[in-house]
């Protein structure tokens, strides 16, 4: 396959717009924890079921600094690719923008999982607040 700047153009819309997503949810997220601890320190004491919600927050905040990161990583081997196209090092271009899809694959990956524990995390309140509804 032959490259070229269009297909590390390819990438350039689709990374920042991946990195601006993701930075949302750790913004949300960070907010969420910042309540959470408001809470805490506040009431002075720890309800039974945020055990495992403060479990599922500190993965979920790890999952979200790797796929920042390697979203990151994605980006600057996309900007060394065009800079190698440049000088004329056609393959060692191709070498980087293959790293470049192979940090954004595991990005999307990591994403997931952060989905996944966002969706658990979602049903342990759900599951509280049906125990709530009993006890009413």
């Amino acid at each position: 396959m032959d490259i070229d700047y269009t297909v590390a153009a390819l990438m350039f819309p689709a990374i920042p717009l991946m990195m601006t997503m993701y930075s949302n949810r750790f913004h949300t997220l960070s907010g969420l924890i910042r309540k959470l601890h408001d809470q805490l320190t506040f009431d002075k004491r720890i309800p039974p079921e945020w055990e495992n919600q403060l479990h599922v927050l500190n993965n979920r905040t790890n999952l979200l600094k790797y796929t920042m990161g390697f979203a990151a990583f994605g980006f600057l081997f996309n900007m060394i690719t065009v800079l190698m196209l440049y000088l004329g090092s056609f393959q060692l271009a191709r070498f980087i923008f293959a790293t470049c899809c192979i940090c954004m694959i595991i990005s999307i990956f990591l994403f997931l999982q952060e989905i996944r524990l966002s969706n658990q995390a979602l049903k342990y309140h759900l599951s509280d607040m049906d125990s709530m509804k009993k006890d009413l």
